[in-house]
Parts: C-alpha cells; sequence; structure tokens
C-alpha cells in the first residue's frame, strides 16, 4: 500500500512539473508597419500560455512578457510577412559594476 502510494504522488508531481513550464522574461518587438492585430494576438497567445505581458511599449511596437518558451516559439512564427524580434529582458547599466 505504502509503495501504491508513494507512485502515486511521485507520478502527480512529475505530471506538474512538466505542466509548468519555466518562464522566460523577454521583450518582442515588430517592425513600424506591422498591423496592430498582430500583436494583439502574440499577447493572446502569450496570455492562454499562463504568460503575463509585464510593459507595453509606447515607442515601439513590441511588449515586454514572462513565458514559456513553447508560447514564444508560437509568436516567432505567427507572421511570415511582419517578423518578430525576441530579445531576453534584463538589467541594462552604463557603468561597469564589476570591480
Amino acid at each position: 500500500m505504502r509503495f501504491a502510494l508513494l507512485s502515486f504522488f511521485i507520478a502527480l508531481f512529475a505530471a506538474f512539473a512538466m505542466a509548468v513550464a519555466p518562464h522566460r522574461s523577454v521583450i518582442i518587438s515588430w517592425p513600424n508597419e506591422t498591423p496592430d492585430h498582430i500583436v494583439e494576438e502574440a499577447k493572446e497567445a502569450i496570455r492562454k500560455a499562463q504568460g503575463v505581458i509585464t510593459h507595453e511599449y509606447n515607442i515601439i511596437k513590441g511588449f515586454a512578457a514572462q513565458a514559456p518558451a513553447s508560447a514564444l516559439e508560437f509568436v516567432s512564427t505567427m507572421s511570415d510577412s511582419y517578423k518578430c524580434e525576441i530579445e531576453e529582458d534584463g538589467v541594462v547599466t552604463t557603468q561597469n559594476d564589476a570591480e
């Protein structure tokens, strides 16, 4: 009985671990001539994959997000005419802090 119960919990944990994919923090941008509906469809795809839009930009056509790699792969293939750039988001400094 103990072995069966332990096996059940191990299987349950493995299934949960596979369902919760690690999220990457990225900035996704498109050329200025990209239609707004493509950007909106990309945001919706990220939300459906349990991702989060963390910032929407006004200067560039794009947004920052935390999303699983599978959602980012899907977004990158959404349009043949308007290719997006997906870059890792992170801290940018003008000074070298490593001493």
